[in-house]
């Protein structure tokens, strides 16, 4: 080996070691995930995707980036402690998931910067100031929908076209319920079709909804989107189905169950979740990223579940089904 070589060789050798201890030296990010329901209930979609989109800019959790974990497990009185849990531990950026993590974490802190993966309407629930203007500490992306609801009525009226009412299951202790519930009312009035209202608040309360959707002679059930009614979505679609009520929520509740779940692309959604925290992490100020709108949906079928109902599904409902369980 030429003397020049060999001394470039240790040069490189001396360096390198000066170079690795920098990157371990410098700031590692971390992350905090405000989730309102369980892990193992949550759809793996959610956090794949935003550990795809991390990915994608070359965070890799464990490695160059550290996700720090909360569950409220259902119960949305925690979701304030939860939030106050991370604010301490000083994260660099909270992702919470739904209107209830997103107001808790608003509460707990008006510095750390907080991405919505997915909530209702930010406006409406007093969590930004515009769409095109956040303002203050939260960015990220709504689900809430005019066509997200109006397609869900649609579809139960294409399985059963001559019904006059259907119930709507939902969380009244969801701050996003109320322009949920709006919406609905609004695609129901269109094709002449009245909602019955069940408010709920807590699992041990659903059994007895369902008994009033029974006596009241419903023949199907919407179920809103919340974090505890998803955690419990096994318990709603059995409930549903024992009862012979048709039930359509989001895809979550047909692979649990249920007969039809329409809803965000979950994996896609918070794919792109990992875009905001990326930008944040780069410097960008979240009153500068405009809230997004989730725009990809999935339709899921369930044809067990139809058998069960004695019900048979249009070809043309099923041919426009991204998945079809049998």
């Amino acid at each position: 080996m030429r003397r020049r070589d060999f001394i470039t060789l240790l040069g490189g050798a001396a360096a390198w070691p000066l170079a690795a201890r920098g990157q371990q030296a410098s700031k590692v990010p971390r992350i905090g995930y405000l989730g309102p329901g369980t892990a193992a209930l949550t759809d793996p979609a959610q956090l794949a995707g935003l550990r795809q989109g991390l990915r994608d800019f070359g965070y890799v959790e464990g490695t160059n980036i550290i996700i720090e974990y909360c569950w409220a497990e259902g119960n949305y009185e925690r979701l304030q402690e939860l939030a106050g849990d991370l604010v301490r531990s000083n994260v660099d950026v909270i992702v919470t998931s739904g209107t209830p993590g997103s107001l808790a974490a608003k509460r707990a802190t008006m510095t750390i910067p907080i991405v919505m993966a997915n909530a209702g309407d930010p406006v409406a629930a007093g969590l930004v100031a515009s769409v095109a203007r956040p303002g203050g500490n939260i960015t990220g992306q709504s689900s809430f929908s005019p066509e997200l609801y109006t397609k869900r009525i649609e579809l139960l009226m294409e399985v059963k076209p001559r019904m006059m009412e259907v119930a709507i299951l939902f969380n009244s202790d969801n701050a996003a319920t109320r322009a949920e519930l709006q919406m609905m009312e609004t695609a129901a009035q269109s094709i002449r079709l009245k909602l019955q209202q069940f408010p709920v608040r807590a699992p041990n309360e659903l059994e007895s909804a369902f008994d009033g959707m029974v006596q009241r002679h419903l023949e199907a059930v919407g179920i809103s989107d919340d974090g505890m009614l998803n955690a419990n979505r096994g318990t709603i679609a059995a409930l549903a189905t024992t009862r012979r009520l048709l039930s359509i929520g989001n895809k979550e509740l047909a692979q649990a169950g249920g007969l039809i779940g329409y809803g965000i692309n979950y994996f896609a959604t918070y794919r792109r979740a990992a875009v905001f925290v990326v930008k944040i992490l780069k410097g960008t100020k979240p009153a500068d990223l405009p809230i997004e709108q989730a725009a990809k949906f999935e339709l899921v079928l369930n044809l067990k579940t139809a058998k069960a109902l004695g019900l048979e599904v249009p070809t043309s409902t099923l041919l426009r089904a991204d998945e079809v369980i049998e």
